[in-house]
């Protein structure tokens, strides 16, 4: 574990920063919609389903872009490419409070998916893949542990500005968070320094480690895993608690259920931290997926009961917490830090894709069929996510 010397002066300073940055870019970009969605499109006479149209378009964009991002950052350091991701996000949330055309509307958040691309996750574990190497998968860790609290930060802070200054100075204020504190912090505060990529090493023998080439069959398992693994999280985000209040459970159990998943997410991480960090991450991501697989067959078995809503969200919460983690480790413990953020983007792509679609498409079959058939869709993402974590096959070590 890191000293108090190296999380103030050394490389471990970049996961203070970025702690401190992803709460900020989670909590101004990805959180609020949910909040400030219904009064934009009651502000503008516009549909509900349109003005949410904007948060999925911004995924989509940040799909397309994301592999460049990642290539910019193996290139020139996140120091360069966040400060710009959040200057553009102050620019779009700006964008956001003025603009009246839903043309406009549109194009603001397209701006805002470039900034997504270049100021979430994927890119802070790019970073830190370039600053770390081979050694990236602690301070990933940590880092998630952080992240973590974002929602719990920025739904009642969200919602107190709206109380406050109403929709349009929230993003003012988000906007000015984003300039004044999380692009500085990225352009000054993130470490310089760069690790070998060339230099592998197996944490439990010392000896050099064996990686696959991030092309073929094993990087389409991977991207394909991860991908069909974003449908789950992201269209459940946005019908869940509604699934769980239609199936009879009132509005405040309903609340008190949905605040397990944050906390489970956290402990998760902790868990990881502290039990599992010799065990390969691959084997990580797949006792998350099985669990999330277990917290559907208890749904499947129990019922929309308020016991096994419960244990679901906890459930969730566990295997999303793990999840977010193995997205970074994975791909760093297969495939090695040579060009490991530009891998990022790659896989960052069709994960954001996914995450567009899914909350439309849950939509869809919910709304034409029922809640049980939109949970066993959302149960075979997870169960295809599944079968693409057992197929890869990891290197052979050189002890074999």
């Amino acid at each position: 574990m890191p000293t108090l010397r190296d999380v103030i002066a050394g490389p471990w300073r970049a996961v203070l920063v970025l702690g401190v940055t992803q709460i900020l870019a989670w909590g101004a970009l990805i959180y609020p919609p949910v909040l400030t969605v219904p009064l934009i499109a009651a502000d503008h006479g516009w549909s509900r389903t349109f003005a949410m149209a904007g948060l999925s378009l911004a995924l989509l964009t940040a799909g397309l872009v994301s592999p460049r991002v990642g290539l910019l950052i193996d290139r020139h350091g996140g120091h360069r490419v966040m400060p710009v991701g959040s200057l553009l996000g102050a620019l779009g949330l700006v964008g956001l409070a003025h603009v009246d055309h839903p043309a406009a509307y549109l194009a603001i958040w397209v701006l805002l998916g470039i900034a997504i691309a270049a100021t979430l996750y994927d890119p802070a574990f790019a970073t830190l893949g370039r600053i770390f190497g081979a050694g990236a998968r602690s301070p990933i860790t940590v880092l998630t542990l952080a992240g973590g609290f974002a929602s719990t930060v920025s739904w009642p802070a969200t919602h107190l500005l709206l109380e406050r200054v109403q929709w349009r100075g929230t993003y003012l204020v988000f906007a000015g968070l984003l300039a004044l504190i999380a692009a500085p912090l990225h352009a000054f505060a993130l470490p310089r320094n760069r690790a070998d990529p060339t230099v592998e090493s197996d944490s439990r023998t010392g000896l050099p480690a064996v990686v696959l080439q991030p092309k073929g069959w094993a990087f389409v398992l991977v991207a394909a895993a991860f991908a069909a693994y974003a449908f789950v999280p992201s269209a459940l985000s946005a019908h869940l608690l509604a699934i769980f209040a239609r199936a009879g459970i009132d509005a405040a159990t309903v609340v008190t259920i949905g605040t397990l998943f944050g906390p489970a997410q956290v402990a998760a991480r902790i868990g990881e931290l502290v039990l599992a960090r010799r065990i390969h991450p691959l084997n990580v991501a797949r006792f998350a997926v099985g669990t999330l697989l277990l917290a559907f067959a208890l749904l499947a078995t129990s019922g929309l009961s308020i016991a096994a809503a419960a244990a679901f969200s906890i459930l969730f919460g566990m295997a999303n917490g793990l999840i977010t983690i193995a997205r970074g480790a994975v791909p760093l413990a297969l495939f090695g830090a040579a060009g490991y953020g530009h891998l990022m983007g790659r896989i960052a792509g069709p994960f954001l894709v996914m995450q567009a679609i899914a909350p439309l498409a849950l939509a869809f079959v919910t709304e034409r069929s029922s809640d049980p058939t939109g949970l066993a869709v959302v149960a075979t993402f997870a169960l295809i996510s599944f079968i693409g974590l057992i197929a890869v096959r990891r290197p052979s070590t050189n002890a074999a």
